[in-house]
C-alpha cells in the first residue's frame, strides 16, 4: 500500500520557494479579514485626505455664507 497524506502536513519533496509561497497563502487565508479592513481605511484615508486638502473643499468648513454665524466675531 502506498502512503497516504494527511491535509496541512509538509511534503519533504517541495522546495523552500514553495513551502513559503503556502505558508504566505496560509496566512492570508488566516487573517483576510483584517487585511481587507486594513486595505479599507487605508484607501478611505487617502480619499478623504484629499478630498480635504483642496482650497474649494476648505473654503466650505471655513466660511458660512448666509447663515447663522454660531461663532462670534
Amino acid at each position: 500500500m502506498g502512503r497516504e497524506k494527511r491535509a496541512g502536513t509538509r511534503n519533504k519533496d517541495e522546495s523552500a520557494f514553495s513551502r513559503a509561497v503556502s505558508a504566505v497563502f496560509a496566512f492570508v487565508r488566516l487573517a483576510e479579514f483584517e487585511i481587507l479592513f486594513f486595505l479599507f481605511l487605508v484607501i478611505t484615508f487617502i480619499v478623504f485626505k484629499d478630498l480635504i486638502s483642496r482650497p474649494e473643499y476648505n473654503q466650505i468648513l471655513v466660511k458660512k455664507p448666509g447663515g447663522v454665524d454660531l461663532w462670534p466675531s
